[in-house]
C-alpha cells in the first residue's frame, strides 16, 4: 500500500478547454473511478472484497453518542443533527470500496464518464433508483441537491460547486458537471454528494431546523425519534438497491439505534449493562484498566481490536491566530514547549498512546521529523521560502520534554521565545508584554470532554510556571458549536482526522478562503499562500507519487506553523461488541466499521 511512493510530477500541457476537445472521443462510460489509475474491481464483481455476501439479515445494533439533538437535516448548520442520518437514510450517486484509498463504484449512478484531464463528469442514474416512498429518483433531483447543497447549508459541499461551470441534463437519465477549475478530485468529489428529494423541500426553509422525517433512498428509514434522547432507524425491506453488488454483505441489521447520553461517565455504564450493543473506545489506558467488567469476563460482550493504516490527523488544543495573543509563531512554539507531552501521557494513558508528530504521521504523507525537505517536496515549497516559518524546510520536529513534572528546560525554552516575542515576566509573577497586559486566555471545552478536561487541568498549572493565566470554559454541543462556527475562542479541542486520499477537505481545513468562511473547519485561522498551493498541487496530481509529494509538503507547513499543541493518537481501533455482533475476517485498509463509525459490514448472528 503506497509503499513504492517517489516523487514525480506530471504537468497538463493544454488547457483545459482544449484537453476537454483532444480527449471527449476516448471518455466512455465507466462502472467506477479512482483517483489514480483504474478501479481494482472489474465491472462484474459480485461484492465488495471484504464484505461477507451470505451475511445473514437481521438483529439490532445499539451505539452510544455523547450530547444531544434536535434536527434531522444533517446537512445544515443550524442546530445539532442526529446521528446517522446522511450514511443511513440518503444515498450518493457513487460508493466507496474501503479496501482503496480513493476509489468509487456505482451506486445510484450505473456509470460515469470523464475525460483524461478530468474537465468535466457525467453520471447516468439506475433506472430501478427509487427513494423510500416508491418514487423514482430523477436527474431533477440531482441537479437540485447539488445547487442546494453548493449554495445553502454547510459550507464543506459549497467549495466544489464554485469549481462547477454548468451543470445540465443531457438525457433523461444522465447530468453532466462541466469544471473551470483544473482538480482532479472533483469527479469524485461530485460522486459523494448526497441525493435529496426536491419535493420534501417545496415551499420550506431548507436551513431551517427540522424534525420532520426527509426522504431519502437509502437503506434504512427513520424509525423512532425522541428529540435528544434516542433515534432508532429501520431497514427498509423495499430498499430499491438491496441487491447491487455494491451492497450485497452489507446493512445488515434489522434497527440501528443510536442512544444519548449527557457525559461519558453514563455512556460507559450503559456499555457495561449491555444497553450498548457496540462501542468503539479511544482512550489505550482506559481500555488497558477499565474493561474486565462482569459481561466481557463471561463472555457476553468481546474486547476486538483492529489495526488501521491510516493517517494520525490532528488531536489536541488549537490556537487561534486571530487572536493577538497567538498571532506571533514563537507564542505559539511557547505553548507547545509549555505542553508536558511524556508527563501528560504517562499520567493520563499510562503513556501508552503514540504521539502525534505531524498532522499525517502514521502514513506515507508524513513528514520525517527534524529532516530536510527534499526532492519534489522541496521543490513545491521553494517558490515560498522567504515567507516561511523556521524549520519547514530544514526540518521541525515538536519539542520534547525532560519526562519530569517540573520539565525545567522546556520552561526555560518557553520563556526565550516569549521574550523574543515581546513577552517578559514582570514584578508581580505575570506574563505580560510591553504595554503591560497580561497574557491571559480561555481553554474552551465541550461538556462530556472529561479527557481533555483533565489534559487542560495538568497544562493550566504548568503555564502558571512562566506567569500565564489559562482558564478553562466547559459549554454545552450548542454553545460550542455556535463559538466555533464563528471563531470566537482562544483555544479550544479539535480533531481533524486524515485519509489516504487527502483532497478536497484540505480547503475547508486549512485555505485563505475557509479562515474567512464562518462554519468552516479552519479554526486556527491560517492564510498562507503557500498552503494554499500545495493543496491545489495534492489536487492536481496525477499520481499517487506526485500527491504524495503535495501531501508531504502540506504536513511541514501546517506542523511547523505551530497551530495546535498535539496530543496523542490510537494506533488501532479498540472495540466492544454483544458477542452475537459478527464482523468479516478480513480487515480492510481503513480497519474501521465500513469507512466511517458505522458497521455496515456487520451483522448478527446467535
Amino acid at each position: 500500500m503506497l509503499r513504492h511512493l517517489a516523487a514525480a510530477v506530471i504537468r497538463l500541457a493544454l488547457p483545459l478547454a482544449l484537453a476537454a476537445s483532444a480527449t471527449l472521443a476516448r471518455a466512455e462510460p465507466m462502472h467506477g473511478i479512482a483517483m489514480y489509475g483504474d478501479p481494482a474491481l472489474p465491472p462484474d464483481f459480485v461484492s465488495l472484497p471484504q464484505a461477507n455476501p451470505d451475511a445473514p439479515k437481521g438483529g439490532q445494533i445499539t451505539m452510544a453518542v455523547n450530547g444531544s439533538f434536535d434536527t434531522l437535516n444533517p446537512f445544515i448548520t443550524a442546530g445539532s443533527p442526529a446521528e446517522g442520518v446522511a450514511p443511513l437514510t440518503f444515498e450518493t450517486l457513487m460508493a466507496r470500496s474501503f479496501d482503496e484509498p480513493f476509489t468509487l463504484y456505482g451506486l445510484l449512478a450505473e456509470s460515469v464518464e470523464t475525460d483524461d484531464a478530468r474537465t468535466y463528469v457525467e453520471f447516468t442514474l439506475r433506472e430501478e433508483a427509487r427513494f423510500a416512498d416508491g418514487s423514482p429518483v430523477t436527474v431533477e433531483d440531482v441537479l437540485w441537491s447539488y445547487e442546494t447543497l453548493g449554495t445553502l447549508g454547510h459550507p464543506r459541499y459549497h467549495g466544489a460547486w464554485k469549481k462547477v461551470a454548468s451543470a445540465e441534463a443531457t438525457g433523461p437519465r444522465t447530468v453532466r458537471f462541466t469544471f473551470n477549475t483544473e482538480d482532479r478530485e472533483l469527479p469524485l468529489i461530485l460522486g459523494l454528494r448526497p441525493i435529496l428529494k426536491k419535493a420534501d423541500f417545496d415551499g420550506k426553509d431548507f436551513e431551517a431546523t427540522t424534525l420532520d422525517r426527509l426522504t431519502g433512498s437509502g437503506p434504512y428509514v427513520v424509525d423512532r425519534v425522541d428529540p435528544g434522547v434516542q433515534i432508532t432507524f429501520r431497514r427498509n425491506p423495499d430498499w430499491w438497491g438491496k441487491d447491487l453488488p455494491i451492497n450485497r454483505g452489507q446493512w445488515n441489521f434489522d434497527t440501528i439505534r443510536f442512544d444519548y447520553f449527557a457525559n461519558p461517565v453514563a455512556v460507559f455504564e450503559s456499555v457495561k449493562s449491555g444497553a450498548i450493543t457496540a462501542y468503539r473506545e479511544d482512550n489505550l489506558a482506559r481500555w488497558a484498566s477499565r474493561y474486565d467488567f462482569p459481561a466481557i469476563t463471561s463472555g457476553e460482550m468481546v474486547k476486538l481490536e483492529v489495526p488501521h493504516d491510516r493517517p494520525s490527523g490532528i488531536i489536541g488544543f488549537v490556537m487561534n491566530t486571530r487572536r493577538p495573543q497567538f498571532a506571533d509563531w514563537r507564542v505559539r512554539e511557547a505553548m507547545i514547549e509549555m505542553f508536558n507531552f511524556d508527563f501528560i501521557n504517562r499520567t493520563i494513558t499510562g503513556s501508552a498512546a503514540p504521539r502525534i508528530t505531524s498532522y499525517f504521521s502514521n502514513s506515507p504523507f508524513a513528514m520525517v521529523p527534524g529532516a530536510p525537505a527534499e526532492g519534489r517536496v522541496l521543490e513545491l515549497l521553494e517558490p515560498f521560502r522567504a515567507d516561511l516559518l523556521p524549520g519547514t524546510i530544514e526540518g521541525y520536529a515538536l519539542p520534547a520534554s525532560d519526562g519530569t513534572e517540573r520539565n525545567r528546560a522546556g520552561l526555560r525554552r518557553a520563556l526565550a521565545l516569549l521574550e523574543e516575542a515581546g513577552w517578559t515576566i514582570a514584578d508581580d509573577g505575570l506574563l505580560k508584554n510591553a504595554a503591560g497586559r497580561p497574557f491571559t486566555f480561555e481553554i474552551l471545552l465541550t461538556i462530556g470532554q472529561d479527557e481533555a478536561a483533565s489534559i487542560a487541568a495538568i497544562y493550566v498549572e504548568a503555564l502558571k510556571d512562566i506567569g500565564v493565566t489559562a482558564t478553562v470554559s466547559m459549554l454545552d454541543s450548542a454553545q460550542m458549536k455556535t463559538r466555533t462556527d464563528t471563531f470566537d475562542f482562544d483555544m479550544t479541542y479539535m480533531i481533524r482526522t486524515m485519509s489516504l486520499s487527502p483532497g478536497n477537505e484540505q480547503n475547508l481545513y486549512w485555505s485563505s478562503e475557509a479562515a474567512d468562511t464562518e462554519g468552516s473547519r479552519n479554526w486556527m485561522g491560517v492564510k498562507s499562500p503557500a498552503i494554499d498551493a500545495v493543496i491545489g498541487a495534492i489536487l492536481s496530481a496525477r499520481s499517487q507519487e506526485e500527491a504524495a509529494a503535495a501531501a508531504q509538503a502540506l504536513d511541514r507547513l501546517l506542523t511547523a506553523g505551530r497551530y495546535v499543541v498535539p496530543f496523542w493518537y490510537a494506533d488501532r481501533n479498540l472495540i466492544v461488541h454483544r458477542k452475537e455482533l459478527k464482523q468479516p475476517e478480513r480487515v480492510q485498509l481503513y480497519g474501521d466499521w465500513g469507512y466511517s463509525y458505522l458497521p455496515a459490514l456487520w451483522w448478527y448472528e446467535e
